[in-house]
């Protein structure tokens, strides 16, 4: 980058954050789209109550611009969101009054802003994504990056993209499906609606399984009917019989689901999956149990420094209670191996995608950072951190080639 590049950049931004961009005439400006939200200057300050908002969004391609739209805006998300009241850069849920296309995504109605502070490469959530998209899961969640501004004040650089629920074009269960999430019961919201599961709660007493969808009541025909079908799906697991190909557990199974979702997870080794939060699965009654969507990758590929998922070696997801259980049957470990193959032998071409995500994002990246200066300086639960941005995506591609070659010799 040009030297007057550089201190033209500080100018605009170190000293304050507005709605200045640099000009039109310059190439190197307008990269990733723009997304400008109004609430007439009311605080979003909570992720219970939504806010009345305007949005337009300024797409580089001019076919995805969105002319102003009214929507409500909220806060979102667990420890992101008190990262976000911490530093200021708060992930958001918007939604619109009816389904709408964002940015080529296909229509919906309600999307997620991701402000990505722990995740400094602003990479983790989008090359899971890309894995999710070249294996056998049947929808993994969309993701774009942006340049936000809330009520004219520069928020930085965010990933704007699908919500995990039910829709047509997203989980598409149909009326009778169910999505589930296995969490914690102390992130449970009023009103949800979950059950337990015996193999979850010998690892972590505080697992539940919640209902996501469909909306029903605790004790209803629906609610015992995905209850008494996992819990059976339980039995069969950890019978004396449990491999067996016709009455064992994949009776019970999608297997491509279950090894694609164990193996996507353990290499980016994330922290939750192994028994904690966002492991999702879907259920159509008559059909079988179903791994995915995947989801929640910022701390993950090495970015915790509060569990072994730090290291680029050693088993992780392994040790969640269904999957180490099918792994005890030499069929499903065979199955598992080969399949291991392809993602490892995919590895140029992630490495090729984590470039092209780089180069995307240079300017806005550079803009973010002269906003929030958190490079060099960590940010919850970073384990390392860096003086540059090209530091960090290069920590993130060595751990990523690391765990790879680690898991080749193991898998």
């Amino acid at each position: 980058m040009k030297p007057y590049h550089l201190l033209f950049l500080f100018l605009v931004y170190a000293c304050q954050k507005d709605s200045q961009m640099p000009s039109n005439n310059d190439p190197e400006a307008f990269t990733i789209p723009i997304i400008r939200i109004d609430t007439q200057s009311i605080p979003i300050d909570s992720k219970e109550d939504y806010v009345d908002a305007k949005i337009v969004v300024e797409g580089v391609d001019p076919n995805h611009n969105l002319a102003e739209t009214t929507i409500r805006i909220k806060g979102r998300g667990n420890s992101t969101w008190s990262l976000g009241l911490e530093w200021g850069k708060k992930p958001y849920q918007i939604k619109f009054s009816g389904k709408t296309e964002v940015l080529g995504m296909p229509q919906d109605k309600k999307w997620v802003l991701l402000a990505e502070l722990s995740d400094k490469t602003f990479i983790r959530n989008k090359i899971a994504r890309y894995l999710g998209n070249r294996s056998r899961f049947d929808y993994t969640p969309t993701a774009k990056y942006v340049e936000l501004y809330v009520n004219d004040e520069y928020q930085g650089l965010y990933l704007i993209g699908q919500k995990i629920e039910e829709s047509s074009n997203r989980v598409d269960i149909g009326d009778e499906g169910y999505l589930v999430e296995i969490d914690q019961i102390h992130r449970i919201d009023e009103g949800d609606v979950f059950f337990t599961s015996e193999p979850y709660v010998r690892v972590n007493g505080e697992n539940v399984f919640n209902i996501k969808e469909p909306s029903i009541d605790e004790g209803s025909e629906e609610y015992l009917l995905i209850k008494n079908h996992i819990r059976a799906f339980d039995d069969v697991l950890y019978s004396e019989d449990f491999s067996d190909t016709i009455t064992g557990y994949a009776a019970y199974i999608d297997q491509d689901s279950f090894i694609d979702w164990f193996i996507v997870n353990e290499i980016a080794k994330s922290v939750d999956a192994r028994w904690y939060s966002s492991i999702y699965f879907t259920y159509i009654p008559g059909e079988k149990i179903k791994m995915g969507p995947i989801w929640d990758f910022d701390l993950s590929f090495g970015n915790v420094d509060y569990a072994d998922a730090e290291y680029s070696y050693g088993l992780w997801v392994l040790s969640n209670p269904w999957i180490n259980r099918l792994y005890q049957d030499p069929l499903f470990r065979e199955k598992v191996n080969t399949r291991f193959a392809y993602y490892y032998n995919s590895l140029p071409e992630i490495m090729a995608e984590i470039d092209a995500y780089v180069l995307q994002i240079q300017w806005a990246q550079e803009r973010n950072y002269t906003v929030w200066e958190t490079l060099g300086i960590r940010v919850w639960p970073n384990p390392v951190w860096f003086e540059t941005y090209q530091e960090e995506v290069d920590q993130l591609k060595g751990w990523i080639t690391d765990r790879m070659n680690w898991l080749n010799t193991k898998l």
